[in-house]
């Protein structure tokens, strides 16, 4: 059995894929699987460290706007298109699977036209223009919420919940001593995607005086953010530690995490609702991770400050009330996990069998 993964420019796409390969490979442990990505999204690093081989195609993106670089990228969509025809042709696997992302889209027009099996899994609130353009050719799609399968085909849609991978933390005191926090120590884990945010760690920069020194701030800075401010927070708060980048040691910080302060995508969503984390969540300006972000606020599942706002002392004051408030906290935590469940992985494993028979 031979599987290709497909997604990119962010890691959206990539975390629930690899909940995925995880629930399949433990029922099949001889399956191969391979990754088609970006050249230059994050994606490579985490899937190379998963041990996948991984394979970069170019990629166009359509913007819903006038724009001179849509011209260029519908020849860049026709070039990805061929590229996977030939990697398709010669790898010769027997199903794709995609979660989003323009690198999917050239993906399985090909594989519709060699009559290759695919999945589609759906994670946001609202449909992205990516999915739009794979549904039609899909054998199956999924869908994250309950809300959005209603919406979709119903011979091909189901929903499932959203895939995620075991972020189970068996030892938190190991936990916290990776990040050199001592027992008892308050923690705020702050993140901004697989990328970083700079709108996101400007904010905490502002909020850390607000904060007692005692507390701990794990900050994600992002592999493609400048550190010289953080470098700089660390020298006036003790306790603040600022990294560009987590593989395995998300899930510690997820786990010793009191509150987490991260952006909407959905990815981010599941494994928060995987851990029942109580979360303040700053969603990016006019995307669809404010529909994600405002539909999680609506069900009282997170906590929300809107591009107008968010200001250091804003976020501060949130973060604050929520860590001085456990039962508020635990309140929000199980909440998010009632609303966004995780993919059963026997159910994961059942499509994959179902779309290869």
């Amino acid at each position: 059995m031979k599987i290709i993964f497909s997604g990119g420019g962010t890691l959206g796409p990539v975390i629930p894929l690899l909940a995925v390969k995880e629930a399949y490979q433990q029922k099949n442990p001889e399956a191969k699987f391979i990754w088609i990505g970006t050249k230059n999204g994050p994606e490579r690093q985490i899937i190379e460290e998963n041990k996948i081989p991984f394979i970069a195609i170019g990629t166009g993106k359509w913007r819903r706007y006038f724009s001179i670089l849509n011209f260029f990228d519908v020849f860049r969509v026709v070039v990805a298109f061929f590229q996977s025809l030939v990697i398709l042709w010669r790898e010769k696997p027997h199903l794709l699977v995609s979660c989003g992302g323009y690198v999917s889209v050239p993906l399985h027009w090909a594989a519709a036209l060699l009559a290759i099996p695919t999945w589609v899994h759906q994670q946001d609130v609202r449909v992205g223009l990516a999915n739009k353009l794979m549904m039609p050719f899909a054998h199956k799609v999924t869908t994250a919420l309950e809300e959005t399968a209603k919406d979709l085909e119903k011979r091909k849609a189901e929903w499932i919940g959203n895939p995620s991978r075991d972020l189970t933390v068996s030892d938190i005191a190991a936990a916290r001593e990776r990040f050199h926090i001592p027992a008892g120590a308050q923690v705020i884990f702050a993140l901004g995607g697989g990328t970083g945010s700079a709108s996101i760690n400007d904010l905490i920069i502002e909020a850390l005086p607000q904060w007692p020194r005692e507390w701990h701030i794990i900050h994600l800075v992002g592999r493609e953010r400048p550190a010289a401010k953080a470098q700089g927070a660390e020298q006036i708060f003790e306790n603040y530690h600022a990294y560009q980048f987590f593989t395995a040691e998300m899930k510690d910080a997820y786990a010793i995490a009191d509150v987490v302060v991260a952006r909407a995508g959905f990815s981010t969503l599941t494994e928060l609702a995987a851990m029942a984390k109580a979360a303040v969540i700053l969603p990016m300006f006019g995307t669809h991770q404010e529909d994600n972000a405002r539909y999680f606020t609506e069900q009282r599942g997170i906590v929300m400050l809107t591009h107008a706002m968010a200001t250091g002392l804003t976020l501060a004051q949130e973060v604050k009330e929520l860590v001085l408030n456990q039962e508020s906290r635990r309140a929000l935590g199980a909440r998010l996990h009632e609303l966004l469940p995780r993919a059963k992985p026997d159910r994961l494993a059942e499509i994959i069998a179902e779309l290869t028979k």
